[in-house]
């Protein structure tokens, strides 16, 4: 069963998906970034080749040649799926695939809007028993 994991209070949703990207493959896992249109897919791409500040993530869009290789998929074109580790959502709607992935992180926005789409999907997958992890990253923001 898919192990969810909710991001918080994220201040800046793009940086915190480039950063758990970076953590997961860092562990050795492969990792599709779902973006809800063609510009945040070109924004997370960007940002992608500059964190960490210290290192490169290799990464590319899904339709491209390399995707069934590369490690990170950036993209608001989920198929073909090219493998079920981590699905990192940055739509404001349920993944309707999420289910085929080992892990999927949601990260929210303070923003009202995206907060409460994020509680319609925290309810969706608690009610199918999916076993859900809360990290509240304005917590870690009082800790820096």
């Amino acid at each position: 069963m898919t192990q969810i994991d909710f991001y918080t209070r994220a201040d800046d949703k793009l940086a915190t998906a480039c950063r758990l990207a970076a953590k997961a493959f860092q562990q050795g896992l492969r990792v599709l970034v779902l973006t809800p249109d063609a510009e945040i897919t070109e924004r997370v791409d960007r940002l992608l080749w500059t964190t960490p500040s210290t290192g490169f993530i290799p990464h590319c869009r899904n339709a491209s040649p390399l995707a069934e290789v590369t490690p990170v998929i950036v993209d608001h074109e989920a198929e073909p799926l090219r493998h079920d580790e981590v699905l990192i959502n940055l739509r404001r709607e349920r993944p309707a695939f999420f289910s085929r992935f080992q892990r999927l992180v949601e990260i929210v926005s303070m923003d009202e809007t995206d907060s409460q789409a994020a509680r319609e999907r925290y309810r969706f997958y608690q009610r199918r028993g999916y076993a859900i992890r809360h990290h509240d990253l304005s917590a870690l923001r009082g800790r820096a």
